[in-house]
């Protein structure tokens, strides 16, 4: 594919203008009241090429590493949480293609057509009933000629019915010895694939995260990733797929979480009360303690996840500890954004509670951090398990 006429990112600085993110902001109460994901905005993105922005120049990208791609995905949070979550999970595969690339797997070459032709990618790995996504499946894969029948249903599919292709995997259990799990994409349109549009969240509405159902969808091989042995991930794409979806994910609600904070401080500089002659809120003590425990949690948080995107990107060898320390990072995002939303709450006070402002807004869109991979039990759980040698290939419990 010729790449030379694509549209680029910026090259200098390879980050979203201003005032292309000041629009997205503009917009983003009436999509979340709507419950609509903002067509405009992924119009503008694509204009900007920004679905390329991990992929290396010579693809048309710009060459946006983990650290890099997940810095600006943070920064358009900031202005509209739901289009920087949805998108991350178009990302998540481009930077798994990339890291692929990079290490010479041929995989790679599979997304990255699709991302050059234009394609939206999407997740479908969220079901009802799996608590450990990705390792098993309640999507059955049933081995047919030239391909692969799938047959399940996946919740939280955000991006609505704005993506081209959607990331699936789903389990072959033919031999009870030997489960496989096979990861592909399969095309919206596809005979037997239907979008359940149930999506009414309290949070993070915009997404329009409906449910896909795949009855009887046909597959061929040449849309199917890989193929593994169902349990700990083993492969290389399973496992940096992991790495890059977690690490963006956890950028966007550590970006809520600025938000959040710059509201509450601009807010307790202009709030008063009679009580309180000659000064603003800010002067409270208790506000003052609060804005600094909410800087804390914070702070602290934005270290743990952006060391994560540094040591991968420089590639730091964690060995088996690679996987709790993703976890870790997007833990310490989740309670820390939980907890500066709770906070920024009190720091503004009642008028935060009043619908279509936008604190009370992203005290919505947070909520949605305590759902995604990986949970708070599935969390201590895996980083007990290594910290106690217990052998992740063995019984659970």
């Amino acid at each position: 594919m010729d790449t030379s006429t694509l549209p680029r990112i910026l090259p200098r600085t390879r980050s979203l203008p201003e005032e292309l993110l000041l629009r997205f902001r503009e917009r983003a109460a009436d999509h979340d009241a709507a419950g609509v994901v903002a067509a405009d905005d992924l119009a503008e993105l694509r204009a900007a090429g920004w679905f390329r922005a991990a992929l290396p120049d010579d693809l048309g990208g710009s060459g946006l590493d983990l650290a890099g791609l997940g810095a600006e995905q943070r920064r358009m949070a900031r202005y509209s949480p739901a289009t920087a979550l949805s998108t991350c999970m178009h990302h998540y595969w481009v930077g798994l293609a990339a890291d692929l690339r990079r290490m010479g797997r041929p995989e790679a070459d599979l997304v990255t057509g699709y991302v050059t032709d234009g394609d939206v990618l999407a997740s479908g790995h969220a079901e009802v009933g799996n608590d450990v996504p990705i390792a098993l499946s309640t999507t059955s894969a049933t081995r047919v000629d030239g391909g692969w029948r799938i047959t399940g249903r996946k919740m939280f599919g955000s991006l609505g019915e704005h993506w081209d292709r959607l990331g699936f995997h789903a389990m072959d259990a033919g031999d009870p010895a030997a489960p496989v799990v096979v990861h592909g994409f399969v095309p919206r349109g596809a005979p037997g694939l239907t979008t359940v549009r149930n999506w009414d969240a309290q949070g993070m509405r915009a997404t329009e995260s409906h449910d896909t159902v795949l009855d009887g969808v046909v597959v061929p091989d040449a849309d199917v990733l890989c193929v593994v042995p169902a349990g700990p991930p083993s492969h290389p794409a399973v496992a940096v797929m992991q790495v890059w979806a977690l690490t963006l994910i956890a950028n966007v609600y550590v970006g809520i979480a600025e938000r959040a904070l710059e509201i509450a401080v601009a807010q307790a500089n202009r709030r008063t009360s009679i009580a309180v002659p000659r000064s603003t809120f800010a002067h409270h003590p208790l506000v003052q303690h609060q804005v600094a425990d909410m800087y804390l949690a914070l702070d602290a948080a934005r270290a743990c996840v952006d060391a994560v995107a540094r040591d991968w990107g420089a590639g730091v060898d964690h060995g088996p500890m690679w996987g709790p320390k993703v976890l870790a990072a997007k833990w310490q995002a989740t309670m820390a954004a939980n907890r500066v939303g709770d906070l920024a709450f009190e720091v503004v006070g009642g008028s935060a509670y009043r619908r279509g402002t936008e604190l009370e807004r992203l005290s919505r869109d947070v909520r949605a951090a305590r759902f995604h991979p990986g949970t708070d039990a599935f969390t201590h759980e895996t980083v007990g398990k290594a910290l106690l040698g217990v052998d992740r290939t063995g019984p659970r419990w």
